[in-house]
């Protein structure tokens, strides 16, 4: 059974906003000029020259769509994140599900709070979505490094109290290849008025992340 939020908790927990990324082009300098050709072979050369053609072979994509990302995560760790939730999810609209996917779960057991979101991002290429990654590391602080995690990966925890309410959130951000994979978890305690510890929360992020990652990468 459902039971409803605190209004202030219901507007903190407000769906990840999403980034748009773009890609970055790529132009090729100008030749440099070619020395002057004093005899008739070099001239001869010279004039047989065709021009340099641009290249026209695209960038290709590691991954091409984003995979269903309410499936992402296995039921088991949905059930230990967030016990009381339905496995299957809700996908929250995008309007471009080949870029961009993200499925959320959520459930009040008892007087014990859970949500958890599970985010795919895709971009054009590599370097963009390396770019963005590190555009965002720049909004975030006091976390560290998730070694053997895709690319690159980082974790952050985070207290909050609104009304004597706390709420710890944890996020980790995976960036494989040109995807990223955004992992948001928090939680709360009704009836203590606390949170759960930092390390439950970190650990239950970093764990649904794995899932996700290997998802992505078709490792399941």
């Amino acid at each position: 059974m459902s039971l409803p939020l605190p209004l202030a908790l219901t507007t903190r927990l407000a769906p990840v906003a999403v980034l748009a990324t773009a890609g970055w082009a790529l132009s090729s300098g100008p030749l440099a000029p070619a020395p002057a050709a004093d005899n008739h072979d070099s001239a001869t050369k010279g004039a047989s020259a065709s021009p340099t053609a641009p290249s026209t072979a695209a960038a290709t994509k590691t991954f091409t769509a984003a995979p269903a990302p309410c499936t992402a995560v296995t039921a088991k760790t949905i059930k230990s994140l967030v016990p009381g939730a339905k496995t299957a999810g809700k996908e929250i609209p995008s309007t471009d599900t080949k870029a961009r996917r993200t499925c959320s779960w959520n459930a009040l057991k008892e007087y014990d709070y859970r949500w958890l979101d599970v985010s795919f991002e895709l971009s054009d290429t590599d370097a963009a979505a390396e770019k963005t990654y590190k555009e965002r590391l720049t909004e975030k602080s006091g976390g560290g490094v998730v070694p053997g995690l895709g690319d690159a990966a980082y974790s952050v925890v985070n207290l909050s109290t609104e009304d004597k309410q706390q709420t710890r959130e944890g996020v980790v951000l995976v960036r494989a290849s040109n995807a990223l994979v955004v992992i948001t978890y928090n939680g709360s305690d009704f009836e203590s008025k606390k949170a759960p510890t930092t390390d439950v929360i970190n650990k239950g992020a970093i764990k649904a992340a794995r899932d996700a990652v290997a998802a992505l990468e078709g490792g399941r």
